[in-house]
């Protein structure tokens, strides 16, 4: 019967390794706040309108199975025709990543990484703006999947511009 048990585990199939993803240290890497209107000697009339745009990179680091993710933030905010303010700001995170095959890697360190993170950056972005002399600024949340898959559509656009034509 001992022998039948052994026999009937090694015959089960092994359940795969779940993905590893530990945040190990996170950081601003580059911050500039720009407050143009008290620049100007301006104050800003009506309500501002925001323009956020959302860069990723990734890259791997020296030790094995660490990588660097950096969300690059800018978002420029606009009463009529004035500028208000401009913000820009690099915050990275330094992953240990373990378990994701290879041909899901990339889109694991562009969705998930930046998913931890996120949390932390809106709020370093809600106080640089308060403390800037504006009301915080709550981004919302972003998509990052969505913007993967926008940036996958965009090369995919981009390369059929530039493939030559038979």
């Amino acid at each position: 019967m001992a022998d039948e048990a052994k026999t009937e585990a090694a015959a089960a199939p092994k359940m795969p390794t779940p993905p590893v993803l530990k945040v190990l240290s996170q950081y601003v890497r580059d911050l500039s706040f720009e407050n143009v209107a008290a620049q100007q000697g301006t104050k800003p009339e009506g309500q501002p309108k925001f323009n956020v745009q959302v860069g990723l990179d990734a890259k791997k680091k020296d030790a094995d199975k660490h990588y660097e993710i950096v969300i690059k933030l800018t978002v420029t905010a606009t009463a009529g025709e004035n500028k208000v303010f401009i913000l820009e700001i690099e915050y990275a995170g330094l992953f240990l990543v373990d378990h994701v095959p290879e041909p899901q890697m990339h889109a694991f360190l562009l969705i998930e990484c930046p998913r931890q993170i996120f949390p932390y950056l809106r709020r370093i972005v809600s106080d640089i703006t308060h403390d800037g002399g504006f009301p915080p600024l709550n981004l919302d949340t972003i998509d990052f999947l969505a913007l993967y898959r926008q940036e996958l559509s965009r090369r995919a656009q981009a390369e059929a511009k530039t493939a030559p034509k038979n």
